[in-house]
């Protein structure tokens, strides 16, 4: 029995139909108001690392999203602090860092 494959039209249709599913999982944001001065540093870093504003801008916003912010950092550490009921005064702590480095 011969082995079928898909025409290329069925695959250019499938192709397609991936891209608009993948375009639908994205939105655009604007960002207005910025200073001249922070678009050149911006366009100067995408340039560096050999993309576009767009690409570093992405690339960048995917980076910050993925980290939590420091009030949420703080929170935790607080919240941890109160489950533990555990706390070392400033020194101590300078203390067992200092004697890592002895």
């Amino acid at each position: 029995m011969a082995e079928t494959r898909p025409g290329p039209l069925k695959v250019h249709s499938l192709a397609i139909c991936l891209y608009r599913r993948y375009c639908a999982a994205m939105t655009s944001i604007t960002v207005r108001n910025v200073p001249t001065e922070v678009r050149d540093e911006l366009a100067a870093r995408a340039a560096r690392a050999g993309r576009s504003l767009q690409e570093h801008l992405r690339t960048e916003l995917i980076e910050l999203a993925s980290k939590p912010s420091v009030e949420e950092v703080l929170a935790r550490a607080r919240s941890r602090t109160r489950t533990t009921s555990s706390s070392l005064p400033a020194a101590r702590i300078l203390d067992h860092r200092d004697a890592d480095r002895a």
